[in-house]
C-alpha cells in the first residue's frame, strides 16, 4: 500500500499499446487528402527542387572542366563567367524557388489537416462520459492533444519534405553515377547509405522506449503541477506547500532520469552514424581519386563526385534527428488518435430523435438501479450499488424534493437524468419518452441545473451567465442577474459585467458564484429545472429572497429540489426522504410530519438547531 507521500511511477505499459506507425499515418492521409490538389503541387515542387539540387554538381563539373582553357584565351572569359556562372546561379535560386514554393502551397494543408484532428479530439472527448473524466487527470489529457497537434505539423514535414525528398535525391544520384562511372560508384554510395539507415532505424528504435518513458513522466509532472496549482487555496490551508514541492520534484527527478538515458543513446547513435559516413566517403573519394590518376575521370569528375557525397551526407546527418521526430510524432499523433477512439460509454441509439412534448415534461424514475463501479452492460452485483429499485413521478409543472443524508444518492438522480450515465436497470422517461433512446442534446437542452458546487469559466461575469443561452443579449443578461439578486453586486463592481471571476470562479465568494449559477439556468429557461442544494451557499437572509425566487421561476415548470435543509423544500408537491440508495418515506411535508419518521426526526433536529 501506497502512502500520502508516496507516488507510483506511470506505468508506460498500462495505457493500450501504440498502435503500428502505418496504422497510424492510414488515418492521418484522409484528413491531408481534402487537399489533393496542394499536396500533388507541393509534390511537383519538392521533385523540381531536387532535379535542381542534383543538376548543380553536374554544372560544377563542366565549370571545372571549362577552365582548361590557356591563359588570356577570350573564350573563356566570355563563355565560362556568363554561360556556366549564370547557370549556376539560376539552379542554386530555383532550388530554394522550388522549396519555398512547396512550403507556401502545402501549409494550408498541414495546418487544415492539424485543425481537424484537433477539433475532432476536442469534441469526442465532450462527447465522452462523466465517468471517463473523473478518471483523467485533464492536465495530462491537454499534454497529449497539444503535442499531438504539434506532431502532425513535424510529421508532414519530415516525412514528405525530408524523408521522401532524400529518397528522390538518392535515386536520381545513383543514377548519375550508375550512367556516367562504372557501377562501384553507385553500389558504394547504396551500401553507405543501406548501412547508415539500418543503423539509424534499430537505435532510434531502442531508444524510442527512453523518449516514450520521458514523455510520460513529463505528463506526470505537469499533471501534478497544474492539480496542485488549481487547488492553491487548499494547498495553503494545510500548509503543504513543501509537501507539493517533494511531490512535483521526485516527477522532476523521474523525468530527469528519463532525459539522461535518452542523451546518452543519443550521443551513442550519433558517434555511429558519423563513422559510417565518413567511411563512405573515404571509399568514394579514393575511387573517384584513382580514377583521375589512371586517365578516366577528369578533375571536374572528381569534384562532382564530392559534391555530389556532401548533399547526400548532410540531410543524412540530421537523418537520425528526423527518424526519431517522425517516431515522436507518430507517438504523440497515436496518443490523440487513442483518444479519439475512446469509446463512448453513453452514446446516442441508432436513428436517435430529439426529445418532443415538452409542453407536458412529466419525469418518470421506474426502478431504477445504479453503480458507478460497473461499466454500461455489466452485472448490476459487480458494483456498490447506489440506487436501489427508485421509482418517483415528477408530474408536469409540478415540484418533486429529494432528503436524506450524504450519500444517500440524492445528486446521483441529477446526474442519471442529465445522462451523464446510463442505468443498469430500469428505465427513466421525459414526457413518456425514455431518454436512452433520444438524443442525449436534447435532454440536455430540456434541463437547467444549479449544482451544488459552481464552477465558473476563467472570464467575465457576463460570459458566464450568457453560457446559459449563448446568444443572450446584455439587457437578458442583466434581467437574469437581477431574478438571481446578483446586480447590484456586479454593478458595485469597477468593471462591472466586465468583472473576470478567476479560475474556477476563485475570485468570487461561495454565495456570488452559486448566485451566478442560478442567473445562468435563469436565462436558459429550460422546461425542467433541477436545484442541486442551490441555496446552500447563501446566508439565511439571501437564501429567503432567492428562494422565493426560485420558486416563482419553477412556476408550472417541472421541478426537482436536491436539499439538505428541509425548510427549503416545505413547499414541495411531494417529498421523497432517501436513505442508502432507496426512497425510505414519501408525502408531502404536513403528511411526513404527521408520519413522525425519518423526515420529522430531521425536520425537528434541524428546528432545534436554528432556535439555538
Amino acid at each position: 500500500m501506497r502512502h500520502l507521500g508516496e507516488t507510483a511511477p506511470p506505468t508506460p505499459g498500462t495505457p493500450a499499446p501504440p498502435k503500428s506507425d502505418w496504422v497510424t499515418l492510414r488515418r492521418l492521409l484522409p484528413y491531408l487528402w481534402q487537399y489533393k490538389w496542394r499536396v500533388v503541387a507541393a509534390i511537383v515542387f519538392m521533385v523540381g527542387a531536387k532535379l535542381a539540387n542534383v543538376s548543380v554538381p553536374l554544372l560544377l563539373k563542366t565549370l571545372v572542366d571549362a577552365m582548361a582553357f590557356k591563359p588570356g584565351d577570350p573564350v573563356a572569359l566570355l563563355v565560362v563567367p556568363v554561360g556556366l556562372l549564370v547557370a549556376y546561379g539560376a539552379l542554386r535560386l530555383s532550388t530554394s524557388l522550388f522549396t519555398e514554393l512547396r512550403e507556401l502551397v502545402f501549409a494550408k494543408a498541414t495546418q487544415g489537416a492539424a485543425r481537424s484532428i484537433a477539433l475532432q479530439t476536442f469534441e469526442h472527448l465532450h462527447a465522452l462520459s462523466l465517468r471517463f473524466h473523473l478518471e483523467r487527470q485533464t492536465g495530462g489529457m491537454t499534454r497529449d492533444i497539444e503535442r499531438g497537434v504539434r506532431g502532425i505539423e513535424s510529421l508532414i514535414s519530415f516525412t514528405l519534405f525530408n524523408v521522401v525528398a532524400t529518397l528522390v535525391e538518392v535515386v536520381l544520384v545513383l543514377s548519375v553515377l550508375a550512367i556516367k562511372f562504372d557501377a562501384w560508384f553507385a553500389w558504394i554510395t547504396l551500401a553507405a547509405l543501406a548501412l547508415y539507415i539500418l543503423f539509424t532505424v534499430l537505435v532510434t528504435e531502442w531508444r524510442t522506449q527512453f523518449r516514450r518513458e520521458a514523455n510520460e513522466f513529463d505528463s506526470a509532472a505537469h499533471s501534478k503541477a497544474v492539480d496542485s496549482l488549481l487547488n492553491y487555496e487548499t494547498v495553503k490551508y494545510f500548509n503543504n506547500e513543501g509537501f507539493e514541492a517533494r511531490r512535483y520534484d521526485e516527477s522532476l527527478e523521474r523525468l530527469r532520469l528519463a532525459r539522461l538515458k535518452s542523451q546518452t543513446t543519443l550521443s551513442m547513435l550519433n558517434t555511429g552514424q558519423q563513422l559510417i559516413i565518413a567511411v563512405g566517403l573515404v571509399a568514394m573519394l579514393w575511387r573517384a581519386t584513382q580514377g583521375v590518376v589512371d586517365g578516366r575521370m577528369t578533375l571536374g569528375d572528381l569534384v562532382m563526385v564530392n559534391a555530389f557525397m556532401i548533399q547526400l551526407y548532410i540531410p543524412l546527418n540530421f537523418l537520425g534527428v528526423i527518424y526519431r521526430e517522425i517516431k515522436q510524432s507518430l507517438t504523440d499523433l497515436d496518443k490523440m488518435f487513442t483518444l479519439m477512439d475512446k469509446e463512448r460509454e453513453v452514446a446516442d441509439g441508432p436513428g436517435a430523435q430529439p426529445l418532443a412534448g415538452l409542453n407536458q415534461p412529466t419525469v418518470r424514475f421506474e426502478d431504477v438501479h445504479f453503480s458507478y463501479d460497473v461499466r454500461q452492460g455489466s452485472d448490476l452485483s459487480s458494483g456498490r450499488p447506489i440506487l436501489q429499485g427508485i421509482s418517483f413521478e415528477i408530474p408536469a409543472g409540478k415540484t418533486v424534493a429529494v432528503v436524506g443524508p450524504s450519500g444517500s444518492g440524492k445528486s446521483t438522480l441529477a446526474r442519471l437524468l442529465f445522462r451523464f450515465y446510463d442505468i443498469q436497470q430500469g428505465r427513466i422517461t421525459i414526457a413518456g419518452q425514455e431518454i436512452r433512446s433520444v438524443t442525449q442534446a436534447s435532454v440536455r437542452q430540456a434541463i437547467g441545473i444549479v449544482p451544488q458546487d459552481t464552477v465558473l469559466f476563467n472570464d467575465t461575469v457576463a460570459y458566464n451567465i450568457a453560457y446559459g443561452r449563448t446568444g443572450a443579449s446584455q439587457d437578458e443578461i442583466e434581467a437574469a442577474a437581477r431574478a438571481a439578486r446578483i446586480h447590484d453586486f456586479i454593478a458595485s463592481t469597477p468593471k462591472g459585467y466586465a468583472t473576470m471571476v478567476g479560475e474556477r470562479g476563485l475570485k468570487l465568494s461561495g454565495g456570488e458564484k452559486q448566485r451566478v449559477a442560478i442567473a445562468r439556468t435563469l436565462l436558459k429557461n429550460p422546461p425542467i429545472l433541477i436545484f442541486d442544494e442551490a441555496t446552500s451557499a447563501l446566508d439565511s437572509a439571501n437564501e429567503r429572497a432567492i428562494q422565493a425566487e426560485l420558486q416563482g421561476v419553477a412556476q408550472n415548470k417541472t421541478t426537482l429540489v436536491i436539499a439538505h435543509r428541509l425548510s427549503t423544500v416545505v413547499d414541495a408537491h411531494e417529498i421523497l426522504v432517501m436513505d442508502a440508495g432507496r426512497i425510505i418515506e414519501r408525502g408531502t411535508h404536513a403528511q411526513l410530519l404527521a408520519l413522525g419518521g425519518r423526515y420529522a426526526s430531521m425536520w425537528s433536529l434541524q428546528q432545534s438547531d436554528a432556535a439555538a
